[in-house]
């Protein structure tokens, strides 16, 4: 590397590393990111896995907390090539007999379609959406910002800090309310007995709500592709193809931020961080795993119930009550013979996907952190159990299981794509265990992946509040 001076590097250009990059830049400081892939993007990318001509997500594909991201949404990067498209329907959860519960962009729709739910999906979740502009920037806010509408963060705070297994069965009666809130909940890649599960199921049926459940068109990789493109419209620079391992190879900066997982962070920045600090980094929990197949497909699949057809996204997973069992075995390190699945539909939606006529597919399931069983044949019992006849429309399959996650990207340790377990305090002081979360004992080095809060998800706010730490503080 050059031995320029910069205000800042950021090493890792996955969403918050990019964030935390144009905060900086659009705040006048001189910013380089420097990262190890060929191309930036992270959790963000997208690739022909299978077939020529099929487009899949690597990791990342369905962004409602991108859409509905307090600072993503206020950057001008659909005139850097992002478009979001919205399926007609933002989530079908199938259950037996053609059965199935729905998600509509319409609260009234979603609880009409929830029979003697409906009252309840209207107070509890309909509420939460009608105030989503003004939640939105508090739950994805630092964790030492006073709220701007506390009566609004209670009414959504006390519900969410309920176990989804015990909210679904006190909230919902039918079968349709309870698999649909268990199937949100379990985004949290933990056990539904949980404190705090409740959260997660209703963020997400609110965002769908108030922004929807968008694609990006083209992939998800035009996420990243346009925050770099308005990077350096800015002035920043992007460096490409550098592993980092050490600071002796970073330009001179007056900070550094860092978009990695906290034991990659650890041992780079070595004796800047006193040793008790690295222990602590080195001793982040991480949580379950993916185990991911895509699929190209000769043709769109073959749901018993007609809206899942209609659906971007499908929850696999059968009844709420399933869905428990299938998080507290992952939890306790087994493997679900019926396993929870969150399924994309992006070609149903977003044709340049795959060729005419054709579709791809992205489906991934939970597993034990580090696990090296191959889940594909659960997950296609699964496909067929609610989808008869799938299996004759697979005309190639990409399987990526933990080691290959940890592969294409060492901060998913173990195949953790979420940036850390969200177990206990962890879920909200994430790395740390500090209130300001993205600071470290050197002044000059900040933290702003995923495994500071809020936590997973394509919304670039890790990196944003990092950013705006070092602003406060070193860069002043």
């Amino acid at each position: 590397m050059s031995r320029a001076a910069y205000d800042a590097v950021v090493v890792g250009g996955g969403p918050n590393g990019l964030s935390a990059a144009v905060t900086l830049a659009q705040a006048g400081r001189s910013v380089l990111v420097v990262e190890a892939a060929e191309t930036v993007g992270g959790g963000t990318r997208s690739a022909e896995l299978t077939l020529p001509g099929f487009v899949h997500d690597i990791c990342s594909a369905i962004h409602p907390l991108g859409a509905g991201s307090p600072y993503l949404s206020q950057l001008p990067l659909e005139r850097h090539g992002l478009r979001w498209l919205q399926p007609e329907l933002p989530l079908a959860h199938p259950l037996d007999g053609g059965r199935a519960g729905v998600l509509h962009r319409s609260v009234d729709e979603t609880a009409e379609g929830l029979g003697d739910d409906a009252a309840s999906y209207r107070r509890w979740v309909g509420g939460i959406a009608e105030r989503w502009d003004e939640l939105a920037p508090m739950v994805t806010g630092p964790l030492v910002k006073v709220p701007r509408h506390p009566l609004v963060l209670t009414r959504f705070g006390l519900p969410a800090l309920a176990p989804a297994s015990r909210a679904g069965r006190f909230w919902f009666e039918t079968d349709e309310g309870r698999a649909l809130f268990a199937g949100c909940a379990a985004h949290a890649f933990l056990p539904l007995d949980h404190l705090m599960t409740s959260s997660f199921g209703l963020v997400l049926m609110a965002a769908a709500h108030a922004v929807g459940w968008p694609v990006a068109e083209g992939g998800s990789q035009r996420i990243a592709t346009a925050l770099a493109a308005y990077l350096v419209e800015l002035g920043g620079e992007i460096r490409t193809g550098e592993p980092v391992t050490s600071m002796a190879q970073l330009p001179p900066a007056r900070a550094v931020l860092f978009d990695l997982a906290p034991r990659q962070v650890a041992t780079i920045a070595g004796d800047r961080l006193p040793e008790r600090f690295r222990d602590r980094l080195h001793r982040y929990r991480h949580g379950p795993a993916a185990f991911k197949v895509d699929y190209a497909l000769s043709g769109p699949v073959p749901w018993a119930n007609e809206k899942c057809r209609r659906a971007g996204t499908v929850h696999l997973g059968g009844t709420a009550e399933e869905i428990v069992a299938s998080e507290a075995d992952t939890a306790a390190g087994r493997h679900p013979e019926r396993p929870y699945m969150l399924v994309a539909q992006q070609s149903l939606v977003d044709p340049s996907r795959a060729p005419a006529g054709k579709h791809t597919l992205w489906t991934y399931c939970h597993v034990p952190n580090g696990s090296d069983v191959d889940m594909t044949e659960q997950m296609e019992a699964q496909l067929e159990r609610f989808a008869p006849g799938f299996k004759d429309l697979v005309l190639a399959r990409h399987v990526a299981d933990p080691s290959w996650f940890e592969a294409y990207n060492p901060a998913y340790v173990g195949g953790d794509i979420a940036g850390g377990s969200h177990g206990g305090l962890q879920l909200v002081l994430r790395q740390t265990f500090r209130l300001q979360a993205y600071r470290t004992p050197d002044p000059s080095l900040f933290l702003c992946s995923a495994s500071t809060p809020p936590g997973g998800g394509v919304h670039g706010m890790c990196g944003h509040h990092a950013a705006n730490a070092a602003l406060r503080g070193v860069l002043a």
